[in-house]
């Protein structure tokens, strides 16, 4: 095929006109914007972050500032005439107020070149002028995801108006063949492109069914009215975790008996993602089956950098090819595909690559196809040149025309951008570095088989969360549930080395959302018992102490082991003992698995020693030894991997552990006893001893025996541990030690140039993710006066929509508090709330179990309790601040320093927040809670604990006592090399 691709693309390079496309013009604004960001990729990034802010600068105070911080600041290498240029817009001045105006004049009409028009109203113009020229259009609406039930009602209704606009408007056009029909017979005039993350805010790959359901109530009409209009309405392709939900929605539209008859829809295939072939064989063979003749849009993709990033970040395998001619090539075996296919799937070429034009219009030219059996599509207010040849040519060419506000089509205006100005980018190779046309031509293996595959190295990699975006993960983890409830109401009894012990009184746990369910029992352990269990670690300590790092870290290994084979059954005993949805047990899961495979990485370079100094004749080296035995007394609210990494952390170093799970928590605790077992961890070297914390959990932190204490809790049981650990008996041998974190009241900021969308995503997860049960959750929120309004209604609203239920199910994403009295507390704190601020918002707790309402209360202010004390549950407040400055001083002002958000976009307020935002933990432009071993290590000072931070290089050193041994090496004048 490669003569006729090569024959067919030099005549579509001969049919451009000269001119080049509007982007890269030098006498547009946005022209000379992309000739300085292809020279200069520092200055890329600072030009399109100023873009994406720039709407919501609400002044040219505004302006002038974020200029100065994104254009002027030191490190910078920027032209002498640009930085000079933005230094002479001062705060306030004349200067500054034309400059805003000029910039937003500008800003407004760079995105005008991609977008048409606020609404279909709006765009009709252009439209009109679009088919006079010969091309047809899709029409899209701008905006990423919704976050609240509100917006997808709004974004519903916003379909449906811009569907009956261009309806209305097209019933007197005249009729235009070359785009108006296909091999087929007549299309629609009108074509209109949606998205499903829009029309839904609870999408959640976990709950599949649940999420397509949410989606067809409003989707379901949008396609009947595009049917009964004659409009042609497409699902767009979004990002990778909803692109099986999306393709099963398509599939499930085009066999509803509401749409019998109607063929005028489609889907998109994205060619960069490794498995688009098999997705498209998969659509291929649907189709050919159910009879229909649907369209797919075959694009390569725009979400290339998130995909990426955003799986490196999660643990799994990147879903796009990572080199530029894998994607072309791999959509150039798409388009095969679905030409073999033109009997059941018409084709739309998406793709401003002559290349891959060439290919497809080669190829259904080999097949015999007319030129009008296939379609091409391109992006509104790019590559007039080639559309230009394309439609001389006799092909129907369709635009993808987005229409909305400048707010909610920044992130699409910012895509285009980073297209365009991209170094592999086609456009740019063709109008900007006028490559020859037989290079651009090339076949995709030959023109970048030497790129390298740039998936970066970590010297530690943190065990994947589940990919539940994939049926087989959703699959394993709903049998593992159906197994685990086979064994519910089994008894646990305690383990104190290595054997067995009942005991007359027992913990009993009920299913926190289903009360009459247990789910086990387990023995409750009394003073005897804990004397017990310190001998039998005592007896086991020597030879622990004296295995060697590097033996107790295969151990470690060995347990992370035993954890992963067991996953998906420990999730889901956490899902039904505490009431954690399926995807925050299974990140607590995997937070246990990390902790013990960094532990094991960490005591080994600790067995190695610290060699001191290098001077001749004298060898000085630090050595750790352990401290004996000691006590873990760990919270419910993560009940396996606080307990994992407390236990691991000190057993690690050579100590000797003793077990004492919270109350609410024993079975999970008991299945962790089991997998130390099953990793051969010797007798004695850790013991289960559940019971109630006044009595044998006091005794063992009381005892003489006990070296140091690991506790995990709330701040009132915390320093009472404090104060007793630290009375000496006489019977001691040292002091002890104490390793204690005791909660947070944390705080987000939201700036006045913050991403809302992002913001109120980030502040509803944080605050009521795990019903807010985390000592790290969100429980203030504080807010700059420009955006107050907008973000308490929108965080209102996007809280109302959330849905609370047992979390087994996996239609619910929000579950139940651990208990019934801390359902009492919630209930007790939104009085105080309704007393001291105003309610926002408490919404309808769930009948039956122990479901407790979400609150939002406004107009808090710092003196209130609802600003100071620990709530531990779905309590938030909203508190206003004048200006950055005040917020960092409201959110300092609480006797805790866990953790810390800021929502901001201004490079000198994150400089501030980072040196004066006083948290362990300081998060930006994200939410506040999901630290990961290794990489954000947790804790935090003042009230919210003493001790060094889990997770990270130097928790383990709590557990040891350091001995520094020093050598004289000379002998008789003489002493080896240092």
């Amino acid at each position: 095929m490669e003569e006729q691709i090569r024959r067919i693309g030099h005549q579509i390079f001969a049919g451009m006109p000269k001119k080049s496309p509007s982007v890269f013009q030098k006498d547009f604004w946005n022209g000379k914007i992309m000739d300085w960001s292809m020279r200069d990729d520092a200055f890329k990034v600072e030009m399109f972050r100023f873009v994406d802010v720039f709407p919501v600068l609400r002044t040219p105070e505004q302006v002038a500032q974020h200029l100065k911080e994104y254009f002027c600041r030191p490190e910078q290498d920027f032209p002498a005439w640009i930085q000079l240029g933005m230094k002479s817009v001062s705060s306030g001045s004349l200067v500054a107020r034309a400059a805003a105006k000029t910039i937003e004049k500008n800003i407004q009409g760079m995105a005008g070149g991609f977008v048409a028009g606020v609404d279909g109203t709006d765009a009709l113009p252009k439209l009109k002028k679009m088919r006079a020229a010969g091309l047809g259009f899709t029409v899209d609406l701008l905006g990423e995801s919704t976050v609240s039930e509100v917006e997808a009602d709004d974004y519903c209704r916003r379909y449906g108006d811009l569907i009956d606009t261009l309806a209305d408007a097209a019933s007197g056009w005249a009729a235009a063949p070359q785009i108006d029909t296909d091999a087929y017979g007549p299309i629609p005039q009108v074509n209109v492109s949606v998205k499903i993350s829009s029309l839904f805010s609870q999408i959640d790959p976990v709950d599949f069914e649940g999420s397509i359901e949410g989606i067809m109530s409003r989707l379901l009409p949008l396609f009947v009215r595009a049917k009964d209009r004659g409009v042609f309405l497409n699902l767009d392709m979004e990002s990778y975790e909803v692109k099986d939900l999306t393709l099963e929605l398509f599939r499930r539209l085009a066999a509803h008996p509401d749409l019998a008859g109607y063929d005028h829809f489609g889907f998109v295939a994205q060619a960069y993602l490794r498995d688009s072939l098999e997705n498209l064989r998969t659509m291929c063979e649907w189709a050919r089956h159910s009879g229909k003749r649907v369209t797919c849009r075959l694009v390569k993709g725009a979400y290339w950098d998130y995909e990426t990033i955003h799986a490196q970040q999660s643990g799994w395998v990147i879903p796009v090819f990572q080199n530029k001619w894998e994607s072309d090539e791999n959509y150039e075996a798409c388009l095969r595909l679905l030409i073999d296919n033109h009997d059941v799937i018409r084709t739309a070429i998406a793709s401003h690559n002559v290349r891959s034009l060439a290919v497809g219009l080669a190829y259904a030219e080999s097949k015999g196809l007319p030129p009008n059996a296939l379609e091409i599509q391109m992006l509104f207010g790019m590559a007039e040149p080639m559309k230009q040849s394309l439609l001389d040519m006799g092909y129907r060419v369709r635009d993808y025309v987005p229409v909305g506000e400048l707010v909610p089509g920044m992130a699409y205006l910012v895509r285009r951008l980073l297209e365009n100005t991209s170094q592999e980018g086609f456009l740019k190779a063709k109008f900007v570095d006028d490559l020859d046309p037989d290079l651009l031509l090339r076949a995709p293996a030959s023109a970048g088989a030497d790129v390298e595959d740039p998936t970066p190295e970590a010297e530690f990699v943190n065990e994947h969360h589940t990919a539940f975006h994939t049926a087989r993960a959703r699959a394993e983890f709903g049998a593992a549930l159906k197994n685990v409830k086979a064994q519910l109401g089994k008894h646990y009894p305690l383990v104190i080395g290595g054997q067995r012990f009942n005991t007359e009184q027992a913990l009993y746990r009920y299913n926190p959302a289903r009360s009459e369910e247990l789910v086990g029992t387990s023995a409750c352990a009394v003073e005897a018992d804990g004397q017990r269990a310190i001998e039998a670690a005592y007896g086991a300590f020597p030879a622990w102490r004296d295995a060697g790092a590097s033996r107790r870290a295969g151990y470690l290994r060995a347990l992370a082991d035993v954890i992963r084979n067991r996953r998906f059954e420990l999730g889901a005993w956490m899902v039904l003992e505490v009431g954690k949805s399926w995807a925050e047990a299974d990140s607590d899961v995997a937070e246990a698995i990390d902790f013990c495979a960094y532990y094991a990485d960490v005591v080994e370079q600790m067995g190695q020693g610290v060699r001191l100094g290098r001077y001749p004749g004298e060898m000085n080296t630090l050595a750790y030894q352990p401290m004996g035995v000691g006590v873990v007394i760990a919270p419910w609210n993560f009940p396996l991997a606080i307990l994992t990494g407390m236990t691991v952390g000190a057993a690690a170093t050579g100590n000797c552990v003793i077990m004492k799970p919270a109350e609410q928590s024993p079975i999970i605790a008991a299945k962790l006893m089991e997998c130390v077992e099953a990793a051969g961890f010797p007798p004695g070297v850790i013991n289960y001893v559940p019971g109630i914390g006044e009595t044998v959990g006091a005794f063992l932190v009381d005892h003489p025996w006990t070296r140091f204490v690991a506790f995990t809790g709330s701040r009132q049981v915390g320093l009472n541990i404090l104060k007793n650990a630290y009375t000496t008996q006489p019977q001691q041998p040292g002091p002890k030690r104490v390793v204690c974190e005791m909660g947070g009241k944390n705080a987000m900021i939201i700036d006045s140039d913050a991403d809302l969308d992002e913001a109120v995503a980030a502040v509803v997860y944080s605050a009521f993710g795990f019903q807010g049960q985390k000592c790290s959750a969100c429980s203030r929120v504080i807010v700059l006066p420009e955006n107050y309004d907008e973000f308490v209604m929108r965080l209102a609203e996007a809280t109302r929509s959330l849905v609370a239920g047992p979390p087994d199910d996996p239609r619910f994403g929000f579950g139940p508090l651990v208990d019934q009295e801390a359902v009492a507390k919630v209930r007790e704190y939104i009085e105080i709330g309704r007393a001291e601020g105003k309610e926002l918002l408490v919404t309808e707790a769930p009948q039956g179990g122990s479901f407790a309402p979400f609150a939002i209360f406004s107009e808090i202010e710092v003196r209130h309790r609802l600003a100071q004390e620990e709530v531990f549950g779905p309590v938030l407040a909203v508190m206003r601040a004048r200006d950055f400055d005040h917020a960092l001083e409201i959110a300092n002002a609480t006797s805790y320093a866990l953790t810390g958000g800021v929502m901001s976009r201004s490079p000198s307020n994150l400089d501030k927040a980072r040196a004066e935002f006083r948290v362990g933990n300081l998060y930006i432009n994200r939410g506040c809670t999901g630290a990961l071993v290794y990489r954000q290590p947790f804790g935090g000072f003042k009230y919210s604990g003493i001790g060094t931070k889990a997770g990270g290089p130097n928790y383990l050193r709590q557990f040891v006592e350091e001995r520094s041994i020093s050598e004289n090496t000379m002998r008789r004048g003489f002493a080896p090399e240092t």
